[in-house]
């Protein structure tokens, strides 16, 4: 069976984006962008919701072209595009990038997806996320908190039906403020 585990950032009142889908507060130190490369390099398969999926999609495979690029963007970028993804949508989208579409029910794709063999899977984008956190999915929560306060927006953890029970497994500070938790589901 794969492991399936929600990785984002997140403000310190709980929000992986700020209202209008602002994610300017979210830039990662060169410590945690490195965090974040070396992540997508160990990770199996991404599973990402749309709105996600379009942001990532708009910049990462060309990023490695742009002017002014770092050797850690471009790094991240080749990891990217030659990462296994799935996206999730209700509408036919484009994908590319060693990507498929799904727009049948996530929450049953995915538990056919954790019940095979394979690395471990990532899942990413809030919406996406809480299906699979109200299935009970999700086997490990990494939440990279940011020293700011958003006030709204669109938050990390969904309404649940019942408690989830974990166990810390890391914690991590790196430069700017920004601290790892990493918590596995008790079962």
């Amino acid at each position: 069976m794969r492991k399936l585990t929600f990785a984002m950032n997140v403000s310190l009142d709980g929000y992986t984006a700020a209202p209008g889908d602002d994610l300017g507060w979210s830039v990662p130190s060169d410590e945690l962008f490195q965090w974040w490369s070396d992540r997508v390099g160990a990770t199996g398969l991404a599973l990402y919701g749309r709105k996600l999926w379009e942001g990532m999609s708009s910049h990462w495979p060309t990023a490695d072209q742009q002017p002014g690029v770092t050797p850690a963007q471009t790094e991240y970028a080749h990891r990217w595009r030659d990462m296994p993804k799935v996206v999730f949508s209700s509408r036919t989208i484009p994908v590319d990038w060693n990507t498929r579409l799904v727009t049948g029910d996530a929450v049953t794709e995915i538990t056919r997806l954790k019940a095979g063999d394979g690395e471990s899977m990532d899942i990413a984008g809030a919406t996406l996320a809480a299906a699979a956190m109200r299935a009970g999915l999700i086997d490990e929560y990494a939440l990279v908190t940011h020293p700011v306060l958003v006030g709204g927006g669109t938050p990390f953890f969904t309404a649940l039906d019942n408690w989830v029970n974990l166990d810390l497994m890391e914690t991590r500070t790196f430069a700017g403020g920004m601290v790892l938790t990493r918590y596995e589901t008790r079962r």
